[in-house]
């Protein structure tokens, strides 16, 4: 019977329900001011999930589309990996994003319709990888630049909602047991938050995002 309260709770935290999503805890929630222009992130889920980090972002409205027009997010996420500021991003001292090692730079993209077309919208999404020597995270190398039309098992959008799963086995990102996010809201103050790293065991069990219309473990790039 021991063993079945254990198990009994994880099926009511993590179950597949399409009834009851699972109310997971927040790594970090903001309040996004009324006359924003842009759309910003609102309530964040984000943990290791196999050898990913699985994010799940709620915007205070639908990111890209014909909603925001030209006017859709340009967020940036940065996380410290392996909770150093030895590594990583270069700031000045106190600085919030100082020792990132990864920027994760989502944009709502609109093209221009040509003469006689319809412009197109879709969700990009940018990895950069911040070394020692970055001062910006436009110093960063790019790891990997998504899409939601093309990357389907790395960038879902479900209206206000962003699922993505962010490759971190390249040998050049650190790894600790404990890593940092760090979101820098337009003319707000940073939002910190501590999350397991890859070394702290948190990648084996993982968090949950939503994956083709229910919630389980989406795919990862070594299962």
């Amino acid at each position: 019977m021991n063993r079945v309260l254990p198990l009994l709770a994880c099926t009511l935290l993590f179950g597949s329900s399409v009834l009851a999503k699972p109310k997971e805890r927040a790594t970090f929630r903001y309040t996004a001011p009324p006359d924003g222009e842009r759309p910003v992130v609102v309530d964040a889920v984000i943990g290791p999930q196999g050898s990913d980090f699985a994010m799940r972002l709620r915007f205070d409205k639908e990111p890209w589309g014909e909603g925001c027009k030209n006017r859709c997010a340009n967020t940036t996420l940065l996380i410290d990996t392996d909770n150093s500021k030895q590594t990583g991003l270069k700031l000045a001292d106190g600085a919030p994003g100082n020792g990132a090692d990864l920027a994760i730079i989502i944009q709502g993209v609109r093209e221009h319709a040509q003469e006689g077309g319809s412009a197109s919208a879709w969700l990009r999404v940018k990895v950069r990888l911040l070394g020692n020597e970055a001062s910006t995270v436009d110093d960063g190398e790019l790891l990997a630049e998504l899409s939601h039309r093309h990357d389907t098992d790395r960038v879902q959008s479900d209206e206000k909602t962003v699922f993505l799963l962010i490759d971190a086995t390249s040998a050049s990102i650190p790894s600790g047991r404990k890593a940092r996010v760090v979101y820098q809201p337009p003319g707000g103050k940073p939002i910190q938050a501590s999350i397991a790293g890859m070394l702290g065991g948190g990648g084996n069990r993982g968090v949950r995002i939503f994956k083709d219309g229910n919630w389980g473990r989406a795919p990862t790039a070594n299962p």
